[in-house]
C-alpha cells in the first residue's frame, strides 16, 4: 500500500481532529508548540513523574490555547482529598476533561488501585468535568485476564463518556474485539489508539515494552517490519484505519475519535496529519 494512498473524507476528519498524547518530559512544552491551536492534547501520568508534573504541563498547554485532557492514574492518588485537589486545580485552569487509568505503579499510593474506584469517588464529588475517558485493551493486558478487563469496563461505563484503546497494529483483531465488546453490552464510543509515524525500530522497541507483542508479530508478518527496520522506514498509521474497512464508520461500532500516541515525536505526528488529510479522497 502506497504511503500516498488517499483516505476517505470520514477518515480524514477523524485524523484531523485526533487527540495527540504527550509525555511530560523535559522540553515537552517546546514540542507541543508544533501542534495547531485548538487541538486536543493529552498529558500522560506516570509514577516516574507524579501527578504534579502532569498538572504543570496541563497548565502550560491550557494557557497556550489547547484543549487539554490530563491523565490521572488511580494508583498515584492517595485519598479523596488528593483527588478533590487534583480536579479542583483542573477547574481553576478551565480544564473540563479527564482520562482515568489504573496506572503502572507497583504499589498504590493509597486506597485507589484501579480506575473504576477513582470514577466512583468522582461521582460523589462536585466537580466541573464534562468528559471522562477510560482505557480498553483490544489485545488484552499482560497482567489482567480478558474477563477481568471486560468486567472492569462494565464497571467504568456508567461514569465514563468514551474509551481509548491500547496500541494495536492488527485491524482484524481490533474490529473483532470491538464487535465482541459491543455484543457484551459496552456502548462507550471508541477513540482508536494509534501509534504516530516513527522509525519502525523505535516503534518495535516501545511496543514490546508496553506489552503489545502479539500485534507486533502481526505487523512483522504483514508489513515487512524487519525490512522496514533495516531501511529505517517509518510506520504509516493510516494503514490500520484503512485495514478496518467499513467497520471504521459502522454506526453500530461507534468509532468516534483517534488518540495518537506520539511518544513525543510531535512534529512528525502533526506533519503526518497534515499530509494524510490533504490527500483525502
Amino acid at each position: 500500500m502506497s504511503p500516498h494512498h488517499p483516505v476517505s473524507s470520514a477518515m480524514a476528519d477523524l485524523i484531523r481532529n485526533a487527540a495527540i498524547e504527550v509525555i511530560p518530559l523535559k522540553g515537552a512544552e517546546e514540542k507541543v508548540k508544533a501542534v495547531p491551536a485548538g487541538t486536543t492534547v493529552t498529558i500522560t501520568c506516570s509514577p516516574k513523574f507524579g501527578l504534579e508534573r502532569t498538572l504543570e504541563h496541563s497548565a502550560q498547554a491550557a494557557r497556550a490555547g489547547y484543549r487539554v485532557v490530563p491523565h490521572l492514574a488511580a494508583r498515584q492518588v492517595a485519598d479523596e482529598t488528593e483527588l478533590r485537589d487534583f480536579v479542583g486545580r483542573l477547574t481553576d485552569l478551565g480544564i473540563t476533561r479527564l482520562y482515568v487509568i489504573g496506572g503502572d505503579a507497583d504499589v498504590p499510593a493509597g486506597k485507589f488501585s484501579e480506575a473504576a474506584e477513582i470514577l466512583e469517588a468522582l461521582s460523589g464529588m462536585d466537580h466541573g468535568l464534562t468528559s471522562i475517558g477510560v482505557g480498553c485493551y483490544p489485545e488484552g493486558h499482560p497482567k489482567i485476564a480478558d474477563e477481568a478487563l471486560l468486567t472492569a469496563l462494565r464497571r467504568k461505563q456508567p461514569y465514563a463518556h468514551y474509551m481509548v484503546s491500547q496500541l494495536c497494529f492488527d485491524p482484524a483483531a481490533l474490529v473483532a474485539w470491538l464487535r465482541r465488546t459491543r455484543e457484551s453490552g459496552i456502548t462507550l464510543p471508541l477513540h482508536i489508539g494509534l501509534a504516530a509515524p516513527m522509525n519502525t525500530r523505535k516503534l518495535a522497541e516501545l511496543s514490546l515494552r508496553i506489552g503489545v507483542g502479539s500485534s507486533l508479530r502481526y505487523l512483522s508478518k504483514q508489513r515487512g517490519l524487519v525490512g522496514n527496520m533495516i531501511r529505517g522506514d517509518a510506520y504509516q498509521p493510516e494503514r490500520l484505519l484503512l485495514g478496518m474497512g467499513d467497520a471504521l464508520t459502522d454506526p453500530d461500532l461507534k468509532v468516534s475519535g483517534i488518540h495518537l500516541y506520539s511518544f513525543n515525536q510531535v512534529e512528525a505526528t502533526v506533519d503526518w496529519q497534515r499530509r494524510v488529510t490533504e490527500q483525502a479522497a
